[in-house]
């Protein structure tokens, strides 16, 4: 069923430490109640693609919350992609702060009255390995990786700010964890998507991947030459199946 009234708009909410945020908000116009999903951008920034996105699942029923995880660097009228520079270039988001955004954008989207109370989280890029911490530290319903770099991670690729790989939190996943991943992908690679998987039946996780074949990293991002149209109706379709069995 499709959606073609729409409320799309920005919003604030608290965040890490009480820090007001941006986000978008993307829902259908109607009661509800909707299932919903916090969207995490990737590394490039909190961009059009990502807007798009949301927008993609308002049409499909349910509310999209996008947050802005460069916000504080987006103070005084700087551009999204001059904010996520500015965050590079300071040694990126710490996991610590992402994490209470992200628990921020999750409350948030439960206290809306015409949601149903479950949420999922989707990242792309640097956002899906934030999208499995999230399922492991955060009381999220469904969990939806995309491509997500550095899950793993060797101990030369660990900081303060990053300090433990995602991965060593699997004892943790508590929800059901969908992966989109490309075949020619460099990170993650087919044998990191292999690794993964082995540690999730090795801890009994209820997950499913999907490995495209014919696609590179960020093969979704419509604007990026590695756009892939077939993969993406594809790997779309394997999405909406899943939100509709873990949040609808």
């Amino acid at each position: 069923m499709s959606y073609l009234a729409q409320i799309a708009e920005p919003v604030r909410f608290k965040g890490h430490d009480g820090d007001e945020i941006e986000g978008y908000l993307a829902r259908p116009i109607g009661e509800g109640p909707y299932g919903s999903i916090v969207l995490l951008h990737h590394a490039p920034a909190w961009d059009e693609p990502t807007i798009e996105m949301a927008r993609k699942f308002a049409h499909h029923g349910y509310v999209a919350v996008a947050p802005h995880l460069y916000s504080r660097q987006a103070q005084g009228g700087v551009s999204p992609e001059d904010a996520a520079a500015a965050a590079r270039a300071a040694g990126g988001t710490s996991d610590e702060q992402f994490l209470g955004d992200a628990a921020g954008a999750l409350d948030f989207a439960r206290g809306l009255p015409y949601t149903n109370g479950r949420v999922a989280v989707i990242g792309f890029c640097s956002g899906g390995r934030q999208a499995y911490l999230a399922g492991c530290r955060l009381k999220f319903d469904a969990v939806i990786d995309c491509w997500g770099g550095n899950v793993m991670a060797s101990p030369e690729q660990l900081n303060a700010a990053h300090p433990v790989a995602p991965i060593d939190f699997t004892p943790d996943l508590h929800a059901p964890l969908l992966g989109i991943f490309g075949g020619e992908d460099y990170n993650p690679t087919r044998r990191q998507v292999e690794m993964t998987e082995e540690v999730l039946r090795q801890h009994g996780k209820a997950y499913e991947f999907h490995v495209f074949d014919g696609a590179g990293h960020s093969f979704m991002t419509t604007d990026e030459l590695n756009f892939r149209v077939k993969q993406t109706v594809q790997a779309w379709d394997r999405i909406f199946d899943f939100m509709e069995r873990t949040v609808a």
